[in-house]
């Protein structure tokens, strides 16, 4: 496998991996499904219910499908908490109230901006897929002053498929004629590892997601390298060992 060194474009997951996936989604969720429920608090419960979602802590499980899935993912089991109709209509619906709160509650991971600066300034491409849709990760990076380092964005609603499919990360190696070999995806869950090992590309753990240092062994065997958050890629591109 070619060294760190050589890797000429870096493809990030967003949540857990650029901003705080508890700090940003567990409040905006709260928000989202208050909003749902239109003060119903039977509706409210069980939004909470089959999300696995902690009232008191405003926080998911680890379990939690919303952890690691999209709304086309969880939605079904959303419409039917609230006896809505499943469908792209309602999804989208979702979507904008999760961009809304997402902004408001946007706390990101370490220092994004000057760390992609640094990489992008290396001449390293850089890219962000995620299961968000495209609309709220766009929004989010441009919040985060990171549209400026970003030749690529997706989500699950971009046309490529979610994650753990292959197609965000196959699909940003071609649109840049990039060899996969030396193409990483920068990830805090299984859905991102598994993705960068069927599109051919280094699979590149950081345990900053809701799991932190307990996600290690979920998500070592399927990282080719283990890092403790984004903060330490610039010194392991220049050599540096893992975490």
């Amino acid at each position: 496998m070619p060294g760190p060194g050589t890797l000429q474009a870096l493809l990030f997951d967003k949540d857990g991996t650029l901003i705080d996936f508890d700090a940003t989604w567990g409040p905006a969720a709260y928000e989202v499904m208050t909003t749902l429920a239109g003060g119903d608090r039977a509706s409210l419960e069980r939004l909470m219910l089959v999300s696995e979602y902690i009232e008191e802590e405003r926080r998911f499980l680890p379990t939690s499908p919303l952890v690691a899935g999209s709304s086309a993912h969880y939605g079904p089991l959303w419409a039917e908490a609230l006896g809505r109709e499943p469908g792209q209509l309602f999804y989208s619906e979702m979507d904008e109230l999760f961009r809304i709160g997402g902004l408001r509650h946007l706390a990101p991971i370490a220092e994004p901006a000057a760390i992609l600066g640094e990489l992008a300034g290396r001449g390293i491409r850089l890219g962000i897929a995620t299961n968000d849709a495209e609309a709220s990760a766009r929004a989010q990076a441009e919040a985060l002053g990171l549209s400026p380092m970003l030749s690529f964005v997706a989500g699950y609603d971009s046309g490529f498929g979610g994650k753990p499919d292959p197609g965000m990360v196959t699909a940003f190696v071609e649109q840049h004629g990039l060899d996969p070999a030396r193409v990483a995806l920068i990830g805090d869950s299984k859905h991102d590892l598994l993705a960068a090992r069927a599109a051919g590309v280094v699979a590149v753990a950081v345990l900053t997601g809701p799991l932190r240092e307990a996600a290690r062994e979920d998500v070592e065997p399927l990282a080719d390298h283990l890092l403790v958050s984004i903060a330490d890629l610039p010194a392991w591109l220049s050599g540096g060992a893992d975490g």
